[in-house]
């Protein structure tokens, strides 16, 4: 059965966001593969309700190009003993695109994108980009308090 779950409100979802923190992106596919998910450190800027990643590039990504499908983002985990989980959806846009450039500035100047090393060789040789998701659907929800 599965656990009784409540909507976040808009302030308890931008607390348990914070202004950053771990998650994973998931990339679509065709109906025959599985999604293309990844764990990532994201930014969150509550002001516009924005995701910011910083994704890594070259030719050994298997994510392809980032903006060319749809995207999904969860973040999760456990607070005041209470699960929560956020879900993003929507397409992922560069930071550097001209229409988006400035306000993605200012956004970026307002998260915290955790810097986790997951890769085999050292960050600094690894070539990233930053992406932003302003979402098409954004849910949060938590589970129920516990009732003694």
């Amino acid at each position: 059965m599965a656990p009784d779950v409540i909507q976040l409100g808009d302030d308890e979802r931008d607390e348990f966001l914070g202004t950053g923190g771990t998650g994973v992106l998931s990339f679509s596919t065709d109906a025959e593969t599985p999604p293309h998910s990844i764990p990532v450190s994201y930014g969150y800027d509550p002001v516009g309700e924005t995701f910011y990643f910083r994704l890594a590039t070259g030719v050994e990504s298997r994510k392809g190009d980032p903006t060319d499908r749809s995207v999904s983002f969860v973040a999760y985990g456990q607070r005041e003993d209470r699960w929560n989980s956020v879900v993003a959806e929507g397409r992922l846009v560069a930071t550097t695109d001209d229409d988006v450039a400035l306000e993605a500035l200012q956004g970026l100047e307002r998260v915290h994108i955790p810097f986790v090393e997951i890769f085999g060789t050292p960050p600094e040789t690894i070539d990233f980009e930053f992406y932003r998701l302003d979402p098409a659907e954004l849910t949060a929800r938590t589970e129920r308090p516990v009732r003694r």
